[in-house]
């Protein structure tokens, strides 16, 4: 098969895909080595930006713990970890909304402008769209869980072409900021808004039986298999948060997760438009 067959089979081979999720939502979790990496990065809004001229609904929602770390450091403070963590002061708190919800989430609105769409950037403070609370345990300071999502003011931007972009800064009671895992906040939201898939980009190939065989990588588990490896230990660290988000967006009535690696240059695209697929689904 010549060259330019092989792109045409490539074509044929996405029309079903592209049938089956026209008008669809889809949330892309956004972040590890493809928030960093600048051909990563042009990869990853290039696949979100395809997504919306065939005809798909694509939100991302983003966190930024490593520019956060950046400047914090900058600002001649040194960040501090419980249980994987960022505790977080009120100063704390001021550096973390003024990197995520200015630098961090602009920067990626800008890079999808410029490749041809049109985003618009959120808090999760606009229009109330995400509240929280504190989280309960150790005294973190402002760091949150969610207790309601409001996506209204996504359903307007998403009926008017626009391309939605959060950033996990949410907001308290009394108007407070909170930091809250970017992780969870997809999961939620995913389910809130009824996407059909929630997509996790991260730096690993997926989830593994035992992550020290490469062999053993699931490309499929079940929300059981999936909290007995939580509870086993066999799923654990920085892991953890995206599965429970997986887990959060099934029981909201998402039909199907996946933990993909953001590493491999349009590994959105692959997932969404190939037979193959990447990663692990959790469905």
């Amino acid at each position: 098969m010549s060259s330019v067959e092989e792109r045409a089979q490539t074509l044929i081979e996405a029309l079903p895909y592209i049938r089956r999720y026209h008008g669809k939502t889809v949330l892309i979790k956004y972040g590890g080595n493809a928030m960093i990496d600048e051909k990563l990065k042009e990869a990853v809004i290039t696949d979100v930006v395809l997504m919306h001229y065939v005809g798909m609904r694509p939100i991302l929602v983003h966190g930024g713990g490593p520019e956060i770390t950046d400047a914090m450091k900058r600002m001649g403070k040194e960040p501090v970890f419980v249980q994987g963590l960022r505790v977080t002061d009120a100063e704390t708190m001021e550096i973390v909304e003024m990197v995520l919800a200015g630098k961090t989430n602009k920067g990626i609105v800008s890079l999808i402008n410029r490749k041809g769409g049109k985003a618009v950037g959120l808090s999760g403070k606009d229009a109330n769209l995400i509240r929280a609370r504190k989280r309960p345990g150790p005294d973190l300071g402002f760091v949150g869980e969610v207790t309601e999502i409001d996506s209204s003011i996504i359903d307007v931007l998403v009926e008017k072409g626009f391309i939605p972009v959060i950033c996990s800064v949410a907001i308290g009671e009394a108007g407070e900021s909170y930091n809250v895992n970017a992780d969870h906040v997809a999961g939620q939201l995913a389910a809130a808004l009824g996407a059909v898939k929630l997509i996790m980009l991260t730096d690993v190939e997926g989830i593994y039986e035992d992550f020290s065989d490469k062999s053993t990588l699931q490309s499929q588990l079940s929300p059981e298999k999936a909290r007995a490896m939580i509870a086993s230990g066999q799923i654990e660290k920085g892991m953890i948060p995206k599965v429970e988000a997986c887990l959060m967006a099934l029981e909201g009535g998402v039909e199907r997760t996946h933990i993909i690696d953001g590493r491999l240059p349009h590994a959105t695209l692959i997932e969404l438009f190939t037979d193959r697929g990447i990663g692990t689904m959790i469905a």
